[in-house]
């Protein structure tokens, strides 16, 4: 039996007193509107189905996401719920298989570890270094130290033998040693939000103003977005926190300030 066909037979046992059964839609598919399919409450109060939690949370961890946030809205709202469901919550009520547990549970340590931690192979001996300092890309091997009897030091941008002063968040002096990140936030196309009213010509990828990461917007929906690395709201416009933009303007309405203009520089997240 694939796993695709576990999934499609996924069902509640309706005996199962330690569930909270209820007979309404399903709160994370739209389309749904079965009520004779039974539905289990989350934690938070919105209804699911084995199926469409597996799902949703299998699509939380395709983008590097670790925790699993409840993406149904708000009652008579247009705002997200965005409650945190623990792991052993959304393991029961989605009723994983072993498998798909291996799977969950792997993807998370991965991500976590990818998360919280900056990890690449020292271009001098394939040893894996971490990066404490995020603000410098001089990173020293502390094995290619010890071996060779001397410092050495190498870009964590370019990846090549460090050159030039030690003190450096841009580039190093190696040629070609450019942020193409940076690079994509300079020269992206832009994009319209066609549903937030008087948005056109925003820069289709941003870096969140938290952490950094690389974001596009899907352009469906309001016009903030949830970062997938760390996990903070913000409008993909003006590039304020959820929580300030909405102090002046909503969720399907342009930015009082307008759209931001391209970033030139890249956050660095401060996770202390």
């Amino acid at each position: 039996m694939t796993t695709q066909q576990q999934e499609e037979e996924k069902r509640y046992d309706p005996r199962d007193q330690t569930l909270r059964f209820v007979n309404r839609p399903d709160d994370l598919d739209p389309l749904d509107d079965d009520t004779t399919v039974l539905k289990a409450e989350m934690s938070c109060g919105h209804a699911v189905t084995p199926e469409s939690l597996t799902g949703w949370c299998r699509s939380l961890l395709d983008q590097g996401q670790f925790r699993f946030l409840c993406p149904a809205y708000r009652t008579d709202t247009v705002e997200k719920c965005g409650a945190e469901w623990p792991y052993p919550e959304v393991r029961r009520l989605a009723v994983l298989t072993t498998e798909e547990m291996e799977h969950f549970e792997k993807t998370m340590a991965a991500s976590a570890a990818a998360t919280y931690c900056e990890y690449k192979s020292c271009p001098g001996c394939n040893t894996y270094v971490e990066r404490e300092d995020l603000s410098n890309l001089c990173v020293m091997c502390t094995v290619c130290t010890a071996d060779n009897g001397q410092a050495y030091e190498f870009c964590w941008q370019c990846m090549k033998q460090w050159k030039g002063p030690q003190e450096r968040s841009d580039h190093c002096d190696n040629d070609g040693c450019i942020n193409q990140d940076l690079e994509l936030l300079k020269n992206c196309e832009t994009t319209t939000l066609t549903e937030v009213q008087g948005v056109s010509d925003c820069p289709s990828i941003r870096a969140c103003p938290t952490c950094g990461q690389r974001v596009e917007h899907d352009k469906t929906g309001c016009k903030n977005i949830l970062c997938p690395r760390c996990n903070v709201e913000f409008c993909f416009v003006c590039l304020k926190l959820t929580s300030d933009c909405l102090e002046t303007s909503s969720y399907f309405i342009a930015c009082s300030d307008g759209v931001a203009p391209r970033q030139t520089s890249i956050p660095v997240w401060c996770r202390n």
